[in-house]
């Protein structure tokens, strides 16, 4: 045997070369020229496994963007109508539906605005709305990021009970807090005043975000807090310099949310605010005729009272979203 037909192996002997037991790939001079493999068949049949769990996920995915695309559509619908209703002429809208402008654009005015806009109720209403929404939120963010610190990083006798009290009160409904709290402003003289209104929301909207604020500071790692400690810092300044821009996102997402329920609301306002000067969805309920539907000032009001929304709503969307998804992702 020659040395290319043998190898020698460690315990003297001689062993057969490697390349004697080597199967052909393919058999024959027709394996050569054709890849490793081509011929197995579960090797094909994986593939074809493979390409079909794709085209399946595909065809489920691009189904789906469908059915949201539609989804979206459907939602909305309202505010499309809404917009276009407040651009036509009330004796074009008597004519057919809102959706005929889309053959007949030259329909559309802004002379709705233009009158909704030279209401001095209407802008008052507005301006009212404002000078409650903003306060109620900032008030509500203020006492509730001090207040969730403190239950989530301050040791005080009763904590955790206290804590148990705050959270019980999300359950309490508005309705039952009306009357005891219209004569309690009566007596003060409170009612029917905007303070009046800002406290009833900053009071109703407290629970809520102590009990979220304390939720998201409480997941702030101590080691970070210690920390700042051994560098002298006080609780003050540990506060404001660590905790509130560590907590911005879920800061931001509960000033979207309670400056979006002041602004809609219309029970309270109903009940607690000026009647010779009151919020937007007053105003608007106060413009509807006896005998018609008032269209021409309640499509552009009303579209004009959910804009402002909007626009808070898109212009701290990013915080919005990392607030709401702070707690989901560990």
């Amino acid at each position: 045997m020659s040395r290319s037909d043998a190898a020698p192996d460690p315990r003297g002997e001689l062993r057969p070369s490697v390349r004697e037991n080597r199967a052909p790939s393919g058999g024959g001079e027709a394996g050569r020229g054709s890849p490793s493999g081509a011929g197995d068949p579960a090797r094909r049949t994986r593939r074809a496994t493979t390409w079909a769990e794709r085209a399946a996920g595909g065809l489920a995915g691009g189904a789906l963007r469908v059915f949201l695309v539609v989804a979206a559509l459907f939602w909305l619908l309202p505010t499309l109508g809404l917009l276009v209703s407040s651009l036509v002429a009330p004796t074009d809208l008597n004519d057919g539906g809102w959706w005929q402008v889309f053959g007949a654009p030259s329909r559309l005015t802004a002379d709705n605005y233009e009158r909704l806009l030279a209401n001095d109720t209407i802008t008052g209403s507005l301006l009212n709305t404002f000078a409650i929404a903003v306060p109620a939120t900032l008030l509500v963010l203020a006492l509730g990021a001090f207040a969730g610190y403190a239950f989530a990083w301050l040791e005080f006798p009763s904590r955790d009970w206290l804590f148990l009290v705050v959270v019980g009160l999300l359950v309490v409904p508005v309705q039952v807090a009306l009357i005891p709290v219209s004569e309690l402003f009566g007596t003060i003289g409170l009612f029917e005043t905007t303070a009046g209104v800002v406290l009833f929301h900053t009071a109703f909207g407290l629970p809520f975000a102590v009990f979220l604020l304390r939720n998201f500071f409480a997941e702030i790692p101590r080691e970070l807090l210690e920390a700042a400690r051994l560098d002298g810092a006080g609780e003050l300044r540990l506060f404001t310099r660590v905790v509130l821009p560590l907590g911005g996102p879920a800061i931001a997402s509960l000033g979207i949310f309670q400056f979006l329920w002041v602004w809609n609301d219309m029970l309270v306002a109903l009940v607690f605010a000026d009647s010779a000067n009151p919020p937007i969805t007053v105003a608007l309920q106060q413009q509807v005729r006896q005998f018609g539907n008032n269209i021409d000032v309640l499509a552009p009001g009303a579209f004009l009272s959910m804009a402002v929304p909007l626009v808070v709503f898109f212009a701290f969307q990013r915080q919005f979203v990392t607030g709401v998804m702070a707690g989901a992702v560990k």
